[in-house]
């Protein structure tokens, strides 16, 4: 196996293992709604995650590895990154907060802060702003 096929590898691992947080996120209630299950669905296409795959995740999420972000920049891209695409996706509706909320406190953000964190992400999204942009405004919203 060449070195680029082995950095591939692990970013198609990185991916199914984002992909099975979420459906574990979702999935905590027991069932996925309508709105959750097209939600998924983008979310596969954008991660590249196929057909045979997502069967695969949703069946069992417990079975592909988390990979938690552990600096704190990396939390944060995550987060922008699943800001945008929550906050872009019409079939959530009024479920993005409650989505997101539960996302960034999986990402590692306090409970006690995450309402704050969740309107700011949300808004800077709104605004259409770059990640060096949403990095630096996340970093500098208390100051």
């Amino acid at each position: 196996m060449s070195i680029a096929e082995l950095f591939d590898s692990e970013f198609k691992n990185r991916m199914k293992g984002r992909f099975a947080a979420v459906v574990r996120m979702l999935f905590v209630d027991g069932f996925f709604d309508e709105d959750e299950k097209k939600f998924l669905d983008k979310l596969a296409l954008k991660l590249d995650i196929s057909k045979q795959e997502y069967d695969e995740i949703v069946e069992n999420p417990a079975k592909y590895e988390l990979n938690p972000p552990y600096l704190y920049i990396e939390r944060l891209e995550s987060l922008y990154n699943i800001t945008k695409l929550v906050h872009h996706d019409d079939h959530l509706g009024d479920k993005q907060e409650r989505l997101l909320r539960k996302f960034a406190v999986s990402l590692g953000f306090t409970t006690s802060n995450v309402d704050y964190i969740v309107n700011k992400a949300l808004i800077l999204v709104d605004k259409k702003v770059d990640l060096d942009t949403f990095i630096f405004e996340m970093k500098n919203m208390n100051k």
